[in-house]
């Protein structure tokens, strides 16, 4: 038990309870500049649901993660499925999507449980030739696409978005075909530079509808979605109305200077100007960025720098195969929502509904990063142990 406790990476840990803290302390500013009373105690939720995940943290890093990787991985990745069908039939509807079943977000939950199967495929101590090839391609595009499909369909872009990434990096560490994962790689980039350039040929000014209708036939996106890429490639067309929030936005971040303006002394969140609606979640980093300034964003990125390194380091020194690809798959996951939530909130990406982890209030996500992260450290303490 000592040789586990030496082997267990506090610096992952410590990084990460900073985070709770700077994310409780986040919610509370923002939370206390709306006027509904119930968003006052948001950060006690917060508290608590990280509490409660700091519970489960610890039970996951302290079990070795080959046994229950090996009898739960299969089942809970076809538990997650159900969850997400039944998301779409009998879920919760809120801004015109059904992402939530009673009181957690089934999507989020998905993400792991693919993740863990995954590992439990590709990372089998067993040879499997196959595995490599095109088959194992095929397999891989099944066990992804499934569960990405159907997070699509609630609709919610963001976190199908987040999970690509995640799994592809896994596959590449897991030597899957890498010919026709650089060839899907390519083909998504290129199917993405078109939408934005029919998107912008679309809605530049002095295009005729018509002729705006002939494009758009032609782009896969929503709505909402293409109103999203149209801030993003025309951020001043219309500054009060659709470009409003991600002018607020950048204001904010901007007016925090150097060394920010000081706890809960946020003007742009303060007065409303940035919407309240989306100050808590998707957009928080403004409100930390004006109260701590350029000096605490650095320094929220560097913590974040060493929430990741250890575990990118603990995947490079693992002795097995499963350990290798969980690691890696939650560690590519949570530099997705950092860099994501981040880059859109400055403008250089299109705005999507994806947090910032430990810092955007969020039940589920907190406690599925959480989780994912504990497995990461039992990877850390059990990843060099022979399996017995």
């Amino acid at each position: 038990m000592l040789d586990r406790i030496k082997r267990f990476n506090w610096l992952m840990f410590a990084a990460m309870l900073a985070l709770v803290a700077l994310g409780t302390a986040a919610i509370y500013s923002a939370g206390n500049a709306r006027s509904e009373e119930v968003f006052h105690s948001m950060w006690k939720a917060n508290l608590s649901t990280a509490l409660f995940g700091l519970a489960i943290y610890f039970v996951l890093a302290f079990f070795d993660y080959r046994r229950y990787v090996s009898l739960l991985a299969a089942p809970a990745y076809l538990f997650s499925l159900v969850l997400l069908v039944a998301v779409l039939l009998v879920g919760t509807s809120t801004y015109g999507g059904r992402r939530w079943l009673w009181f957690f977000q089934p999507s989020e939950v998905a993400k792991l449980c693919v993740i863990a199967a995954l590992a439990w495929i590709y990372g089998s101590p067993e040879p499997r030739p196959w595995l490599r090839r095109f088959p194992g391609f095929l397999a891989a595009c099944a066990t992804i696409g499934v569960p990405a499909l159907l997070i699509l369909l609630e609709p919610d872009l963001g976190t199908m978005l987040a999970l690509l990434p995640a799994t592809l990096a896994m596959l590449f560490v897991a030597r899957v075909w890498r010919r026709g994962l650089l060839t899907a790689v390519l083909a998504a980039a290129v199917l993405a530079t078109a939408v934005l350039a029919a998107v912008y040929e679309a809605e530049k000014p002095g295009v005729s509808e018509d002729r705006r209708a002939a494009i758009m036939r032609f782009v896969p996106l929503r709505p909402h979605q293409v109103k999203r890429v149209k801030i993003f490639l025309f951020p001043d067309e219309d500054p009060h109305a659709a470009g409003y929030t991600l002018r607020q936005a950048m204001i904010s971040i901007g007016s925090g200077g150097f060394s920010g303006k000081g706890f809960r002394r946020g003007e742009t969140n303060h007065l409303k100007y940035l919407p309240q609606s989306i100050s808590m979640n998707d957009f928080i980093f403004c409100v930390y960025a004006e109260e701590a300034g350029f000096i605490g964003s650095v320094a929220l990125l560097a913590l974040f720098g060493a929430l990741l390194a250890p575990c990118v380091w603990t995947a490079y020194f693992a002795a097995d195969g499963r350990g290798r690809l969980i690691a890696i798959g939650v560690s590519t996951l949570v530099f997705a929502h950092v860099f994501v939530n981040i880059a859109m909130s400055v403008g250089l990406v299109p705005i999507t509904g994806l947090p910032l982890p430990f810092i955007s209030a969020g039940r589920t996500f907190l406690v599925t990063v959480m989780a994912g992260l504990g497995v990461v450290q039992s990877v850390s303490i059990h990843g060099r142990e022979e399996d017995r």
